[in-house]
């Protein structure tokens, strides 16, 4: 058997022959809400040859310069796939990004002064680090040499049909207006490379979420002016240790502090960090990381601890800054709580708590150069998501600290629902280590190891995503969901547990796992399932949706819908539809389309024609066939397909 993603292709409406005048606020308000994606548009159009450290700057400083200097005209582009109108203010900041990106892949020619895009980028500059996007699968590694193989106007081409979902003829006259040759020859070209679309929201080809390595340490000490940045910083070092109190030598990793204030000071004190008592949890109102104790055998270690704190505040460019999204790198502004300092491994660590992040530091227990900063969002944390947090990784091995209140811990294997769970070890909060699947090669996925804890009477389960603080795991309704504990959660969810995987590195709070309806497949081949996954995240924005559907027989779901920033499936829009071309046992392809049960009727219109009074719909189609799906709700409100 066999699916395909539905996905809606609209007819493309007229363009006004006038566009409207755009003021910069409006401009930059459209620039400030878009700015991922024009991103991203401008670093898949910039040429490949350009590295992918340098194209990721890059893209960066052609999407902050888009915003217009004054009122502006633009010409709009009407309508994209969703229905939704464009906002002049987008499809002004759009244009000038495509317009900047296509002129920096031109050659520069010796008798005209090189444009500013053609130029290494001023702003942003990241001096000692190179930033990148995190890697993809296979799958995205042959879109991204296939693309690099295009023309500039080609790459473009491709990415405006799938990135922004724009029919050939928007495409041709957003190409024209950006300055392209001949848009037409620049769309055959990219007929050329098959419509991979979804591949280019992958983290691949994500400029806002990067990975952080060090620049040619050996080249950098050769430099001359290496040697007087050093010189200089000896001097300035020289002076503070002069100064009783003020020097700095001692932090090792942390940068030189060139203003402190006593609020600054005291956040730097480890004699003033904050100590909660073991059992403090079991009287306070709240239960979450405020009430952690602080734990491990290097707790009364002043050293460490100052250079902990040290380094949070001023880290230095040996040292390795990772933070989930939206989560803020910068110092703490009072006395952080501690909540452990011990070894792990081959490592000292030490995680504090400020209130609203948490923050590891680990640096060798050889004392060898290489400290590690890691931050992780963790406001609003409840008992159920303050369970556990990560200590250490090793060898593909992951170990937790959890919470006071957990009385044990055990693995499981989440896409085997009826293995059974095996026991870890706890010493003082200490987990013994477990496999994560993070570290898993890439491939087909087999298994999915995730975290059991047990609290009294309740059990949860709780996944790595190769995050500080593991993602809470739940199923049910939007609203209504609770905790994957039983035989018949962990068997609704065993089927997309390998789905875990596209969520990794985002910021992910929790994932809920809904099963909003049932389908009589045709042709007497059974029943297929629908299950819609959800990731919400700390910072609220970014949330994952997948709407999943799975066969008799079938070990994994397959993706039939992704959105993102959406709240369909979720507490505040518990609604979803989607649907998926499939293919039976006997060769007939069909259009499966299924709603909740609040979905009083289902209409397909485009490339197949068909309705169906309920939330369930199969309509007879073409391999290939594109459809736009519309649920009616029994309040009368219409709903569209997830895609």
């Amino acid at each position: 058997m066999q699916s395909q993603d539905v996905a809606p292709r609209p007819a493309p409406p007229s363009a006004s022959p006038t566009g409207p005048v755009v003021d910069v606020e409006q401009a930059e308000a459209a620039l400030v809400e878009h700015y991922p994606r024009l991103v991203r548009l401008a670093y898949l159009v910039l040429p490949p040859g350009l590295g992918r450290g340098r194209r990721v700057l890059s893209a960066h400083s052609l999407t902050q310069r888009a915003l217009p200097r004054n009122r502006t005209t633009t010409p709009v582009i009407p309508a994209q796939s969703t229905g939704r109108a464009v906002d002049p203010g987008y499809a002004l900041v759009r244009l000038r990004v495509l317009r900047a990106a296509l002129e920096a892949g031109r050659p520069l020619k010796r008798p005209a002064w090189p444009k500013r895009s053609q130029l290494p980028p001023l702003l942003p500059q990241v001096r000692g680090l190179k930033l990148f996007p995190r890697s993809g699968g296979a799958d995205e590694l042959a879109l991204d040499q296939r693309l690099s193989a295009l023309s500039a106007p080609a790459r473009a081409a491709y990415v405006l049909r799938g990135l922004e979902q724009l029919p050939d003829a928007e495409v041709r006259q957003l190409l024209q207006a950006a300055g392209a040759a001949d848009p037409d020859a620049a769309l055959r070209e990219a007929d050329e490379v098959p419509a991979q679309y979804a591949l280019l929201a992958s983290p691949e080809f994500d400029p806002c979420s990067l990975q952080a390595r060090p620049t040619d340490l050996m080249r950098r000490r050769q430099h001359t002016r290496a040697a007087l940045v050093a010189g200089a910083a000896l001097v300035v070092c020289g002076a503070l240790l002069g100064m009783p109190g003020d020097g700095w030598g001692p932090d090792g990793a942390a940068a030189p502090s060139y203003a402190q204030n006593p609020a600054a000071r005291a956040a730097l004190d480890p004699a003033r960090l904050t100590k909660v008592a073991p059992a403090a949890w079991e009287t306070s109102a709240r239960t979450d990381f405020s009430v952690w104790p602080a734990r491990g055998d290097l707790t009364g270690d002043e050293e460490l601890l100052r250079r902990a704190l040290a380094v949070w505040a001023r880290p230095g460019e040996s040292v390795g800054v990772s933070a989930t999204p939206g989560t803020p790198t910068g110092g703490p502004s009072g006395p952080p709580q501690l909540l452990y300092a011990g070894t792990v491994d081959n490592a000292r660590v030490v995680i504090l708590h400020d209130g609203l992040r948490l923050a590891r530091y680990a640096e060798p227990k050889d004392g060898t150069a290489g400290a590690a900063l890691d931050f992780a969002r963790t406001d609003g944390a409840g008992r159920a998501e303050a369970g556990a947090v990560v200590l250490g990784r090793a060898d593909g091995n992951v170990r937790y600290l959890t919470a006071p209140w957990v009385t044990g811990a055990a693995v499981r294997d989440l896409a085997a629902p009826g293995s059974d769970a095996r026991e870890l070890t706890l010493t003082d909060g200490v987990t013994a280590p477990l496999a994560s699947p993070v570290q898993q090669q890439s491939g087909a996925c087999a298994s999915w190891n995730v975290l059991e804890l047990t609290d009294g009477s309740d059990t949860r389960l709780a996944t790595d995503l190769g995050e500080l603080v593991p993602a809470r795991l739940t199923a049910g309704r939007p609203g209504a969901a609770k905790d994957v504990s039983g035989p018949e959660a962990r068997a609704d969810w065993a089927p997309y547990a390998c789905s875990l995987g596209a969520v990794r590195g985002q910021g992910v709070r929790s994932v809920n796992a809904w099963r909003f309806a049932a389908q009589p497949l045709p042709d007497s081949s059974g029943s297929g399932a629908w299950v819609c996954t959800r990731a919400e995240t700390w910072r609220g924005a970014g949330a994952r949706v997948l709407a999943q559907f799975r066969t008799p027989g079938g070990a994994q779901g397959a993706v039939a819908a992704k959105a993102q920033d959406v709240p369909a499936c979720g507490e505040r829009d518990p609604h979803v539809l989607a649907g998926v071309l499939w293919k039976s046992e006997g060769g007939h392809w069909y259009l499966l389309a299924a709603g909740d049960r609040a979905t009083e009727s289902i209409e397909a219109t485009g490339g197949i024609s068909g309705s169906a009074d309920g939330n369930l719909l199969t309509a007879k189609a073409e391999q290939g066939a594109r459809a736009e799906l519309k649920g009616t709700l029994d309040g009368g409100r219409t709903i569209g397909g997830l895609r």
